[in-house]
């Protein structure tokens, strides 16, 4: 067999591994979508590098658009395999799927009506929301632990990695000529502890790992530092300056963590008297899938639940959908904290709230997760005077802040202690992906002294055989 890396390799999007066995059958793992890099972006999400009905069996780690988001598209264009996941995994995949692909209707008739201006001809979406919800009939939810037979030869396990609800490390068991090897793909790992869902647990032994590498040379703050420093950062900007605290965030995972913290701040008096807005639509429905998973959740979250049954919801705490209704938060003078998506600030309503507030030092820009080095986000965080939202210029005058704990990628460190659970002599071949290569680079070198071997980090497009 061979296994060929046709995203997320030496970068952190478009996650999509392609095992080729022997016997012609082609199994995808991850179908993601390039996200962040300009007007590089749709070409790379068109080139799939694969032609989508040659493949048989498509594997999903969790539902994350840079690892679901062209499931849609290949659909559009041929597949008819078996989309094989997690059961939460499928049921954000239905909502996440479908919002992505009406962004992709938005964007694409904003691009056409600059191009008609031009006497250009218009461009087709990538895919629309009714593609995305054609494609889930294809989907398969699979319970975690339970070995699932996909064809002869090949079975697959979802063990839970702890990133995101429903998130899993993809455990392939494939035998061919009768030999049998085992294949370990990663897909994103969380953190040792989570506040709301169980722990990342021990995967079996892989004879390769694809693993990844997104904080490969980062170490997060403990999260009750973390959560000392939000006060702090609502106290500074909503009490001391009066100002607006934006918070950009993803709508699935990011943002659960965020509001079930202020929802703790709040049952212990320690949140401030402020209006909370959460501001997208898809937070407001994956909020409500977090509140069908129990079986995903700690042991800490499940004993607050029994005195406070809705750890997602509070006095002063407005989910908002309709698009005036988020209008309207630009006229609100008081302090509050918005929530809006997206975390990398790249696209949605965020982009909005930022242009609104980005100039005023009273207000502040609050990072908490992971933002591609192209980003605006990225830009913002790394201390641009000024940047450019909706094609406008606007001077950074508000703070700028970062948490890192509410990120839903382990540090190395973190990523170390987890594949403690694998016998370092037994995996033949550990490849990194997922990752920025110097990101990837400082983490091979850690795994080196560790005393694992034989570490790849394959670029685009590359084929190792197995």
């Amino acid at each position: 067999m061979k296994i060929q890396f046709l995203g997320a390799a030496r970068e952190v999007t478009g996650s999509k591994h392609l095992i080729s066995l022997d016997n012609g059958k082609k199994i995808l793992l991850d179908c993601g979508m390039f996200q962040g890099k300009g007007m590089e972006t749709d070409a790379m999400n068109r080139n799939l590098g694969f032609v989508p009905k040659d493949i048989d069996y498509l594997i999903l780690s969790h539902a994350h658009i840079d690892h679901s988001g062209l499931i849609p598209y290949i659909a559009r264009l041929g597949f008819e395999g078996s989309i094989i996941t997690t059961h939460a995994t499928r049921d954000l995949c239905a909502i996440m799927l479908a919002d992505c692909g009406k962004i992709q209707e938005h964007d694409t008739e904003m691009n056409n009506k600059k191009r008609a201006k031009k006497n250009l001809p218009p461009v087709e979406p990538i895919y629309t929301r009714a593609d995305a919800e054609q494609a889930m009939k294809f989907f398969i939810g699979v319970p975690y632990n339970k070995p699932y037979r996909i064809t002869k030869g090949v079975r697959v396990t979802f063990t839970n990695n702890g990133h995101l609800l429903g998130s899993s490390v993809v455990n392939l068991r494939i035998k061919e000529n009768n030999n049998i090897t085992n294949i370990g793909f990663t897909g994103d790992i969380g953190r040792p502890v989570n506040r709301i869902l169980r722990s990342p647990q021990p995967f079996p032994q892989a004879d390769i790992l694809i693993c990844e590498s997104t904080y490969g040379n980062r170490l997060h703050e403990s999260t009750t530092e973390s959560e000392d420093k939000l006060l702090d950062v609502i106290r500074r900007t909503c009490l001391e300056k009066k100002g607006k605290l934006i918070i950009p965030s993803f709508s699935v995972g990011r943002t659960q963590e965020v509001v079930y913290s202020l929802n703790n701040f709040y049952n212990s008096g320690k949140l401030p008297k402020l209006k909370v807005f959460v501001d997208s639509p898809l937070s407001v429905n994956a909020t409500n899938i977090f509140r069908l998973h129990r079986e995903c959740f700690n042991d800490k979250m499940l004993e607050i639940m029994e005195s406070d049954p809705d750890p997602f919801g509070f006095n002063d705490l407005y989910f908002i959908q309709d698009v005036e209704d988020s209008k309207k938060l630009n006229d609100i003078q008081e302090p509050c904290i918005i929530i809006s998506s997206s975390g990398m600030m790249e696209a949605g309503r965020i982009k909005h709230h930022l242009a609104n507030s980005i100039s005023y030092s009273k207000n502040t820009v609050l990072a908490v997760g992971y933002c591609s080095p192209t980003t605006l986000g990225a830009r913002i965080l790394r201390g641009d005077k000024e940047v450019s939202i909706f094609g406008t210029v606007y001077q950074v005058k508000a703070d700028v802040e970062r948490i890192d704990s509410y990120s839903g990628h382990a540090d190395y460190n973190e990523m170390i202690g987890y594949l403690e659970c694998q016998n370092k002599q037994k995996i033949q071949k550990l490849i990194l992906v997922h990752g920025e290569i110097d990101s990837q680079e400082f983490f091979r070198d850690r795994l080196k002294e560790k005393g694992y071997a034989n570490i790849s980090i394959p670029v685009q497009g590359e084929e190792i055989i197995i």
